[in-house]
């Protein structure tokens, strides 16, 4: 009879802390959430663009948050619409 083995999926640069990017997942040590970095992505950034665009980040951090997205989709699909409803209603005040 073999063991099942939970593999545990680890992000060294992915973390989430109480009074942070609303405790949303970031970037350890900044203030760039997961789902920014995955927004710009999908509007059409290039890997280089969004280093160019946040030049504090390394390619480890930008590659370990679509590592962390693609394990955590949900959650970071719904920081994205969270965050464009907030936006929407900024701008209808």
């Amino acid at each position: 009879m073999g063991l099942a083995i939970k593999k545990i999926k680890t992000h060294p640069y992915i973390s989430s802390k109480k009074g942070v990017c609303g405790s949303r997942s970031a970037i350890t040590g900044t203030r760039i959430p997961v789902w920014s970095v995955i927004k710009w992505y999908k509007a059409g950034m290039s890997i280089e663009e969004i280093l160019k665009g946040f030049p504090q980040l390394t390619p480890a951090q930008v590659y370990d948050a679509f590592s962390y997205y693609y394990d955590n989709q949900d959650e970071i699909e719904n920081d994205i619409a969270e965050n464009e409803e907030e936006h929407v209603r900024g701008t209808l005040k």
